[in-house]
């Protein structure tokens, strides 16, 4: 961990694992005593992680409205470049934007023969693999969020066909001065820019399951309910 640089005086992993360890030790600690100040916290989270789950919808959805254009553009002799690579960035953002969607729902495989096989394996067993989840889900995502900065440092540019106005560019650095200078100029897709989704998505997921070890400490039973399938 030599390239985890300080942040406000303490290295990044002391940030990103051993607060959200010791916030869990306070919370194994106190217990039921903070159920009632976390509710209104646990709907926030509750709604972004639905929110998740409506974006991943809508890249689906843009998957069938580019498979579709696709075909009756072939149909009708007119080239329509990069929809193969839009149709992709959107795969990807519809897989990761649904991670910690599908997570509290419980649409993750877990296996629970050792979970369910006494009491005691039960409760320690599902805090231990809620806890590795976390610090896995975590470690992903800050790695995810460096190899996004270092395509937006390399400046890398997709190899496809894919093309979109410079202005969007633009618009996704925040760089709103630069947006009318920009134009309509059409320029090959940043990576970063659809590598965004893997960050954020990892992200979501890391905070869902520190929320779920949260919780699970807390109440003493763990929120993710399989949903039942008849």
């Amino acid at each position: 961990m030599r390239d985890w640089s300080p942040v406000m005086g303490l290295p990044l992993w002391a940030w990103l694992f051993v607060l959200p360890s010791v916030l869990g030790l306070v919370c194994f600690v106190l217990g039921a005593r903070l159920e009632r100040p976390l509710r209104p916290l646990w709907k926030v989270l509750d709604r972004v992680y639905l929110a998740s789950g409506i974006i991943s919808a809508c890249f689906m959805c843009t998957i069938l409205g580019l498979i579709v254009a696709q075909m009756i553009s072939r149909w009708v002799g007119f080239a329509l470049p990069g929809t193969t690579e839009f149709a992709g960035y959107a795969m990807a953002a519809t897989s990761f934007f649904a991670l910690c969607h599908a997570m509290t729902r419980g649409a993750h495989i877990r296996v629970s023969i050792l979970l369910n096989a006494t009491n005691f394996t039960k409760k320690w067993l599902d805090i231990f693999a809620v806890f590795a989840a976390a610090v896995i889900a975590t470690y992903f995502s800050r790695y995810a969020i460096k190899a996004n900065g270092f395509s937006e440092m390399l400046n890398d540019r997709t190899q496809g066909q894919d093309q979109i106005p410079e202005w969007v560019v633009a618009l996704f650095r925040l760089d709103f001065a630069g947006i009318a200078e920009a134009g309509d100029k059409l320029v090959y897709t940043p990576v970063w820019i659809p590598q965004l989704a893997m960050s954020i998505g990892t992200v979501l997921l890391a905070i869902a399951l520190w929320d779920t070890l949260y919780r699970l400490l807390v109440t003493g039973t763990n929120p993710i309910k399989s949903e039942a399938v008849e």
